[in-house]
């Protein structure tokens, strides 16, 4: 007979809608677990239940797993999950087992194993294992019902989650608010007026000196000037826009690096970019000047190579809810040692002759939009950027 047909289906079908909604009430991860192992407990009167959380999505298993929590006295929180789970995990489909196959081990009372995954979209998001020593195999009537109920579960993780991280994105954006307006500060007030004046004197100067060697230093002191004014510059509109900038919103990502492209290729000739719009027909949310983010480290890629380097960009979906740009140049790359710090204000290659400040602006432009950025080496052996936005 199957689940539908059963006289008790529609009083069950109730009981798991009723659990479902006191599960998306749920304010964490530890309550929806919680209250799955009562659902499973009371509904099904099976006493060995475990939830599996899936906490990432770059297919380690032996990294995502783990247990969230379980009525086996045995098993605890973030305990490694058994070897069923994994299996229903990377296949994404209910895994039932039977005799000896059903228990953890040889000598195992356990007669009958089912591990339900479920996840949104393609993205598994908990395991739910139940065992039994009394019931010989579980058939349709058990399984029907737990994946629905294991689907309340991961919609309500899934939602919780994003609350989260939205959360999270709204305290960086503050922390980035705060930084970068201490640095306009310091830069507009203390060290604006003077360079003007260094750099208006330098020209004055510049005018007058005949000897060769003094009008090389008198140049440095002027490209010093400039870069340092137009430094200010660039802080004082970051702080603006995001000062004005509530919440990102939604853009399209190919028309914002097609514009980037554009105008990296035409501002660098040494500069070639392999970039197939087709693949980035997604819609991110960013902000007014996300297009300085890409601009910047294609930019990087140009000035901090010697000769020709090309960039490809590479579209990433990281789950459902992200998407990842990967820029990868052919270049010299970026030394290990400072990859860790490279976006930290003022951090800079002992080569470069940049403020090292750049790189510090994409990671608050990005961060400001609740995305990420990161950095390695390209299979190129160059650099290779990452940068993760959150799906429209």
């Amino acid at each position: 007979m199957g689940f539908e047909q059963r006289q008790d289906f529609a009083r069950q079908v109730a009981d798991l809608n009723k659990y479902g909604q006191a599960l998306n009430q749920c304010e964490t991860v530890d309550e929806v677990v919680s209250l799955t192992l009562e659902a499973i407990t009371i509904l099904f009167e099976l006493t060995d239940v475990t939830v599996v959380e899936v906490r990432g999505s770059d297919g380690a298993v032996d990294d995502d797993l783990r247990v969230a929590g379980s009525t086996n006295p045995e098993l605890s929180a973030d305990a490694p999950p058994s070897e069923v789970a994994r299996r229903a995990h990377e296949t994404g489909e209910t895994v039932v087992l039977t005799d000896d196959e059903a228990g953890i081990e040889p000598d195992s009372d356990t007669t009958a194993t089912l591990a339900v995954p479920e996840g949104i979209v393609d993205e598994t998001i908990c395991v739910i294992v139940v065992r039994s020593a009394a019931v010989t195999e579980f058939g349709d009537e058990f399984v029907r019902p737990m994946e629905i109920l294991a689907t309340h579960a991961a919609t309500a993780i899934s939602n919780i989650r994003s609350r989260e991280r939205l959360e999270r994105a709204r305290r960086d954006l503050e922390t980035r608010k705060e930084m970068i307006e201490l640095y306009d500060r310091l830069l507009r007030h203390d060290i604006g007026n003077d360079l003007q004046i260094i750099a208006g004197f330098a020209d004055v100067v510049a005018d007058e000196v005949e000897d060769e060697q003094a009008a090389e230093y008198v140049a440095k002191i002027e490209r010093a000037a400039a870069n340092s004014v137009d430094l200010v510059e660039r802080v004082g509109d970051l702080v603006s826009t995001l000062e004005a900038q509530c919440e990102p919103e939604a853009r399209d990502l190919r028309a914002l690096l097609e514009r980037s492209v554009e105008d990296a290729t035409d501002q660098h000739e040494s500069l070639s970019v392999a970039f197939d719009p087709a693949d980035f027909d997604y819609r991110v949310y960013a902000g007014d000047l996300i297009d300085s983010v890409f601009g910047n480290v294609l930019s990087n890629a140009a000035v901090h190579n010697d000769g020709a380097v090309t960039v490809r960009l590479i579209a990433v979906e990281s789950t459902s809810d992200d998407v990842t740009v990967a820029l990868a140049d052919d270049g010299a790359g970026i030394p290990p040692d400072i990859r860790g710090d490279i976006f930290e204000m003022g951090v800079k290659g002992a080569d470069s002759d940049g403020t090292g400040f750049g790189l510090g602006f994409v990671r608050a432009l990005t961060e400001s939009h609740g995305g990420t950025v990161a950095v390695g080496e390209s299979d190129a052996g160059g650099a290779e950027f990452q940068i993760t936005l959150e799906r429209a």
